[in-house]
């Protein structure tokens, strides 16, 4: 049996994330997953899953030595945003309102996956070809026969998490009854580094910045529609998809980037919101492990980092005498996070069902509410201030 200190489970980019910074700061961590499978896009390709880091974890990113591993071409900074509600209400925000220079980063899932593999080869991180399949007084059984003994096990293995199922850690699931559908599209007209969300009543549509392909504008689509029109268009024909998203898109966006043309995959996603324990003797859970909120703030990964750097300053700051796995230790890590995971799901959770309440009293209060939020200086400050991770819920 091999004994290790620290071993995280899950190897997304919240997983070696908490492996790279355990392993910086001094801990000896291994990784348990499957192998990871390289992404080497071809020219022109972008990976189906982008994120919208803010400021604070591209800052931490950067802490980690990562940020700079990552090709600069392949990232886009936002500078502005622009919210629509439903009865023609828009709230415009600017970095430079705030004194900053970018909002939020733009990144392929696969971009930063990469450049935190680099990163971890670098450091020499053990990292175990294998996958979890019990969990007995912190003896962690794999499917290939082996047995490892950790003081503490880190949950980084998504949503379906099985650690959390083996550890017997509290979860809930509320299931929203809608998907994301998120592809690439080009777009006529420039973007401007600027990211565009619509709020339509019975959908949330988010345009975001990516770089310019072959001289052309080009965004990355995330659709937030009801499991029935998700499914309608995933069994739709090609030419005929194409067709109907081009309309509908140009539609609520009023034409805003022009014609818009479908130039990678569609994909769709159940969205729900979940929270757990976060902790039980011996072992901890980060990112979607924990916890999930609803995609329209583009939050769920920061919130993941947030985790991460939460967890290892925990770690750090125990007294000599305790385990990196005791119980009171894991619980200050509980705290630190329960007051940013909460502010994120009430907000999120809270603006999907204000927009989901139909009626013209309900539609007229919220509409009237951003146009006062977009004439008043001090709120669009503090609204861009969250963007960037600044009391958003990074913890960072």
């Amino acid at each position: 049996m091999k004994a290790e200190q620290v071993v995280v489970c899950g190897a997304g980019i919240v997983g070696m994330a908490t492996a790279l910074s355990l392993k910086k700061a001094g801990f000896t961590v291994s990784i348990l997953a499957p192998a990871w499978q390289g992404f080497e896009p071809a020219e022109g390709f972008y990976h189906p899953r982008v994120y919208a880091l803010s400021a604070a974890s591209q800052a931490y990113l950067e802490k980690l030595g990562v940020w700079r591993l990552m090709n600069a071409k392949r990232l886009t900074a936002v500078q502005s945003m622009q919210v629509y509600g439903d009865s023609g209400a828009c709230l415009h925000l600017h970095a430079w309102q705030a004194a900053q220079e970018h909002l939020a980063w733009i990144v392929e899932s696969g971009e930063i996956e990469r450049a935190l593999h680099q990163a971890l080869s670098v450091f020499g991180v053990d990292w175990h070809d294998d996958t979890l399949v019990a969990l007995e007084n912190n003896v962690l059984h794999t499917a290939k026969g082996q047995q490892l003994s950790a003081q503490l096990v880190v949950g980084a293995d998504g949503a379906r998490s099985r650690l959390r199922e083996l550890a017997g850690i509290t979860h809930q699931a509320k299931p929203y009854g809608d998907a994301g559908m998120v592809a690439h599209l080009q777009a006529e007209r420039p973007h401007q580094h600027t990211a565009l969300q619509w709020f339509t009543g019975d959908s949330i549509l988010a345009l975001l910045p990516m770089p310019d392909v072959q001289g052309q504008a080009q965004v990355s689509m995330v659709w937030s529609v009801s499991q029935q029109v998700a499914d309608h268009y995933l069994a739709m024909e090609p030419a005929q998809r194409q067709a109907k998203l081009a309309r509908e898109i140009y539609a609520i966006s009023g034409g805003q980037l022009g014609q818009l043309t479908l130039r990678s995959q569609l994909f769709a996603f159940p969205l729900t919101l979940e929270s757990s324990g976060m902790v039980a003797p011996g072992v901890a859970l980060v990112g979607d492990a924990a916890h999930r909120v609803h995609p329209l703030a583009g939050q769920g990964l920061n919130l993941g980092l947030g985790d991460v750097e939460a967890l290892v300053t925990v770690l750090t700051q125990k007294e000599a005498m305790r385990s990196v796995g005791d119980l009171r230790v894991l619980h200050r890590y509980r705290r630190l996070r329960a007051e940013p995971i909460a502010a994120m799901r009430l907000a999120t959770d809270g603006l999907y069902r204000l927009f989901a309440v139909p009626g013209l009293p309900v539609s007229w209060a919220r509409n009237t509410a951003m146009r006062v939020c977009d004439r008043i200086p001090f709120i669009k400050r503090s609204l861009i201030g969250h963007a960037a991770g600044q009391g958003n819920g990074t913890g960072l």
